[in-house]
């Protein structure tokens, strides 16, 4: 019979436990046993799953019996049977007793149902915060070395997506993943990042306090275990993952060699929706996203463009239709924060820190308001700390001057 169980492995400060003493870590140690059996891939363990119900059935049958699973040759029927508990394995379990996250296993009800459709989805994964339902995600992905455009449209599309019920998922990464993370936190929605290192490596460093925050609300995730590094091969196995829990993958900005592309791929082949923001065309970072367009990708320009592709999963009311980076009221309602910050604004870059002396601002609420400005399209930040009034709020504050 198949195991139905979210496997809660202990909490932090929790004294080391020999990983065997439950019931439950008796259960889980099996899923760990048969994925360390080499020539057994997450292709092979899913067939081996699916044709015995549980990891723990797969050891308990016969040599003849394993061999009529396909890809199992005698060979590796035989080493599957003699293959030992590892200390490798009571080790990660030892690690995951003193933590605070849990495993998931695809036998779990928690599990993401859209990841199993793909053919190669993770035995399990590692979860620190709340998956959620799991079937009104949309991811978003795009540059690391982002353009202010880039960046603040990824935050507020992310808004606008996350403020219609949706999660958003991304990857953690500086640039896009960061600003589709923020976007989404910044309108009170759920986001999902999902890791290329173990959990308790986050990279990079300088997102630690971005992962803690989206676990409060959302989840982050990894098939990798815990101490494991970010390894170049990581990433683009994780990026099957992002595209593969997800309805459909939106590309913001990407280089024509881009590991988003790369996503965009997998989610093409994993039949999922695929979708690109346009940009410059005289900016490096747009050549992926028009490449995308013109292979059949969506063009998105307002974020119903992504709403009207999934009709029955909106199940709050959408974000209102605006232009990405360019549509924003004739009259907004600012706050009296945002109305200072404009008055020390011009059409030219202002460091961060030149504002915090104008404003004579505490520099934590100013780049909070800073944020919101940016994902109500009033102000766009330029690389290093640098932030400039949009044009059209430019045009509408100097007509009022004259006026």
């Amino acid at each position: 019979m198949a195991e139905s169980r979210r496997e809660t492995i202990g909490a932090k400060g929790s004294k080391t436990l020999d990983p065997l003493a439950s019931e439950s870590l008796n259960s889980l140690t099996a899923w760990f046993r048969l994925r360390s059996v080499p020539g057994v891939g997450n292709y092979l363990f899913k067939r081996l799953v699916d044709r015995f119900g549980s990891p723990d059935e797969v050891f308990q049958a016969a040599i003849e019996v394993l061999q009529s699973v396909d890809g199992v040759s005698r060979r590796l029927a035989v080493a599957i049977k003699a293959h030992p508990l590892t200390e490798a394995v009571k080790k990660e379990l030892a690690l995951l007793k003193r933590s605070a996250y849990s495993i998931i296993t695809m036998n779990d009800p928690d599990y993401p149902g859209l990841l199993l459709e793909i053919p190669d989805p993770p035995p399990f994964l590692y979860v620190y915060g709340d998956l959620g339902d799991g079937m009104h995600n949309i991811a978003v992905v795009g540059s690391r070395s982002a353009t202010a455009y880039g960046r603040a449209t990824a935050r507020k599309l992310c808004s606008e997506i996350a403020s219609a019920g949706f999660t958003v998922v991304s990857g953690l990464a500086l640039g896009i993943d960061t600003a589709a993370h923020e976007g989404a936190l910044a309108a009170g929605g759920k986001t999902i990042a999902v890791l290329g290192t173990g959990l308790d490596q986050v990279y990079p460093a300088a997102n630690r306090h971005l992962c803690h925050q989206i676990a409060r609300s959302g989840a982050v995730i990894t098939e990798f275990p815990l101490k494991a590094g970010p390894d170049a091969h990581h990433f683009p196995v994780r990026n099957r993952i992002i595209s593969g829990i997800s309805l459909g993958t939106v590309v913001v900005e990407a280089a024509r060699k881009s590991g988003s592309l790369i996503t965009a791929r997998l989610a093409a082949e994993q039949n999922r929706e695929v979708f690109a923001v346009p940009g410059s065309v005289h900016s490096t970072k747009s050549v992926g996203t028009h490449f995308l367009i013109k292979q059949g990708a969506k063009l998105v320009e307002t974020v119903d463009d992504i709403f009207e592709e999934f009709p029955t999963a909106v199940t709050h009311a959408t974000a209102g239709s605006s232009t990405l980076g360019t549509e924003r009221s004739q009259d907004p309602l600012l706050s009296a924060e945002e109305r200072r910050v404009i008055s020390a604004l011009g059409p030219y870059p202002i460091h961060i820190d030149a504002l915090v002396r104008s404003l004579d601002m505490d520099a934590g609420k100013l780049s909070a308001v800073l944020m919101q400005m940016e994902l109500k399209g009033l102000v766009v930040q330029a690389p290093g700390k640098m932030f400039l009034i949009e044009s059209d709020t430019l045009n509408s504050v100097n007509e009022k001057r004259q006026g």
